[in-house]
């Protein structure tokens, strides 16, 4: 019904405006309850303790969906295990100009500029104050974009005071490709420097609550290697693998178009074999018990499955959410329950 009706008028419609226009009906009174009917699925294999946290299930919903914390209600009624907000800064910002988001429909993919739009940091703390408790939230963070790098460690600090009692964990995002140098935040040194920063502050707290980092799939096997080392050196807690891909390697799209389109990261199927590459390059190095969040190019129950054999403690979902509907969730966790995979 989804892919034969529905995706065919929304996807008559810019991406950008079905987007708002998802959010609005996400909101109407008692939407979560009809969404739960409907696609809602729970079993006892599915629940999944990670650093202290009780995950109901493994399925969580990517970073960029719910950016100001707006439908995280609905989005764990459709029955998904966590919600992952933002990217939020410090300072409410309107992002790059539009168009900044297309879809690729021939590679299943969405290419984006978006460029951290969201509003400030105190609007998704106050939307969070009041939640239900049983909803798991991450916190995404970043650094606005007229903040230089040499001053990231500020707006990073600032976000995550500001959320550390409404949210349950933190992704710190130093991988978007669509901040101009944010990039460079991979690199050693900054990178020590931040996450040690922010482990100490989480260390001072009353409740822990775990830091999670966010890297590109665009890093070559030594760079990847190099965070790895960060990664256990400041004794950070998760890794999230991976955002979007800024390769044009590939694409069924025509080269033609993706050149009149522009600057973008790609999310989606064309980044699914890259995501699952470093998922089991990360196990490997990081040893059997290391929380990994595998994420890119999940449309499918066997791509979920595939993210799990090759390391995955958790997953998350976006762009294949947009292209499969709110039933490939259902489907997903059925098909793991049937697999009894990642216990």
């Amino acid at each position: 019904m989804y892919k034969i009706v529905i995706r065919k008028i929304l996807f008559l419609f810019p991406p950008e405006a079905v987007h708002h226009f998802i959010i609005k009906l996400l909101r109407f009174p008692f939407a979560g309850f009809f969404l739960k009917i409907i696609y809602g699925f729970d079993h006892p294999a599915l629940r999944r303790d990670v650093l202290g946290l009780a995950f109901k299930n493994p399925v969580g919903l990517a970073a960029g969906f719910d950016k100001d914390s707006e439908v995280y209600d609905q989005m764990a009624a459709i029955g998904f295990g966590f919600i992952e907000i933002g990217t939020v800064t410090p300072r409410p910002q309107p992002g790059n100009p539009k168009p900044r988001i297309f879809r690729l429909v021939e590679d299943e993919a969405l290419l984006n500029r978006m460029g951290f739009n969201n509003l400030g940091m105190e609007i998704s703390r106050d939307r969070l104050k009041n939640r239900n408790k049983d909803i798991l939230v991450g916190g995404n963070i970043g650094k606005n974009k007229m903040t230089p790098n040499e001053q990231a460690e500020n707006d990073y600090e600032a976000c995550f005071k500001t959320l550390y009692d409404v949210v349950d964990f933190f992704i710190v995002n130093v991988s978007s490709p669509n901040t101009p140098l944010l990039r460079e935040l991979q690199d050693i040194k900054p990178l020590t420097e931040l996450l040690n920063r922010l482990k100490t502050l989480s260390r001072h707290r009353p409740v822990y609550k775990p830091l999670f980092l966010k890297i590109a799939p665009d890093i070559n096997a030594s760079q990847l290697d190099e965070i790895i080392g960060v990664i256990k050196k400041t004794e950070t807690d998760g890794i999230v693998a991976t955002n979007t891909t800024i390769s044009r390697t590939e694409l069924k799209t025509s080269p033609r178009i993706i050149e009149k389109i522009g600057e973008g990261g790609i999310s989606g199927k064309p980044l699914s074999q890259r995501s699952t590459e470093i998922i089991a390059h990360l196990r490997k190095k990081l040893g059997p018990t290391f929380p990994i969040i595998g994420v890119g190019g999940i449309h499918s129950p066997a791509d979920a499955l595939e993210k799990f054999r090759a390391g995955a403690t958790l997953i998350e979902i976006y762009t294949g959410f947009i292209y499969e509907g709110p039933g490939l969730l259902k489907r997903i966790k059925k098909h793991l329950v049937e697999e009894q995979v990642g216990r």
